[in-house]
């Protein structure tokens, strides 16, 4: 039976899938042209001008559901993640736009050596993928993945940062530590959404294993 409350919970998912794929797009587009020495700097501001609008949406959605419908348990725990989720959505973009400032900045960077950043680079594309998708599916199991996927990147960041510092070339070294704190960042605001995702399953921020093998055996 169709509840009255069910058409905007399916509003909510479409808008929260729309930024998410749109997230995968920046993200990837900022990192790839970073790399590749490419400016696209005014695509990767659009994309990241239409997630904050969509986030905006978002928002009035949620709070015209809560007004509206008086959701119950497991409404209420999906409509209020959604915020959160939306808002990550929207630093990725963010950062997404930091990250192509720094192509701008730098202007020719054909120079550097970038292949400290090939490892992290795929794991931070990796990890805004399995955000979406364990959104979308809400699959805990890969939200508890995106957790190990940030503690590499946490430790790269935290390798690599030294060696910078000893760095000859100034240039290059300023600019691949902007980039590795953006890179960062966007893992962080990963598993803040992957917490939200085990909070609208589980009931529970950071759910025990046990919590979570209840709720993928078959």
């Amino acid at each position: 039976m169709t509840r009255l409350i069910d058409p905007s919970l399916e509003k909510l998912s479409s808008m929260m899938m729309e930024m998410g794929n749109t997230a995968i797009e920046c993200i990837s587009l900022a990192i790839d042209s970073y790399l590749e020495g490419k400016n696209t700097i005014n695509e990767v501001h659009d994309l990241s001008d239409s997630i904050r609008i969509k986030y905006f949406e978002v928002e009035d959605l949620i709070f015209d559901m809560l007004l509206k419908y008086q959701p119950l348990a497991d409404d209420f725990r999906l409509i209020r993640s959604s915020t959160e989720i939306s808002y990550a959505f929207s630093r990725f973009g963010r950062y997404a736009y930091d990250i192509t400032q720094v192509r701008d900045l730098f202007g020719d960077i054909s120079e550097c050596i970038n292949e400290p950043l090939i490892e992290i680079t795929k794991k931070v594309k990796h990890m805004i993928k399995d955000a979406v998708q364990s959104f979308a599916e809400l699959d805990i199991r890969k939200a508890t993945n995106i957790q190990e996927d940030e503690a590499f990147i946490d430790k790269i960041y935290k390798e690599r940062l030294p060696q910078l510092i000893e760095s000859n070339n100034t240039k290059c070294a300023l600019a691949e530590a902007l980039l590795l704190r953006y890179l960062e960042r966007i893992g962080d605001h990963a598993v803040y959404m992957s917490d939200a995702i085990n909070y609208i399953v589980t009931g529970k921020h950071k759910p025990s294993q046990k919590r979570i093998d209840s709720h993928t055996n078959f």
